[in-house]
């Protein structure tokens, strides 16, 4: 798995995390909603220490994750992360790998 994130959303990030070189994001599936590939799933994401990663990107000396815990969320896809600033929010695309 893969993991992209643009200029913007670590921006983002960031600002609204207040995050320092060397943090951690976690992205997870959680229960509810719904994403482009899963439906009543959603895209969760937490401030934490890398741990069992299955794919990561380092931007801005922030650690951007999956978990082992969360390869039934991602298997097949590889995530881009960009920033949506109408909503003032991220953004997350899956591509099919």
């Amino acid at each position: 798995m893969q993991i992209q994130v643009s200029d913007a959303a670590s921006q983002w990030f960031r600002d609204e995390l207040v995050l320092k070189t060397g943090d951690g994001v976690r992205f997870f599936g959680k229960v509810y909603g719904k994403t482009t590939v899963h439906d009543g799933f959603s895209l969760g994401m937490e401030r934490a220490a890398v741990d069992q990663p299955i794919g990561s990107a380092v931007k801005d000396g922030v650690t951007y994750f999956a978990s082992q815990a969360d390869d039934w969320f991602f298997a097949d896809y590889d995530l881009l992360v960009d920033y949506d600033p109408q909503l003032e929010e991220p953004k997350y695309q899956f591509k099919r790998r």
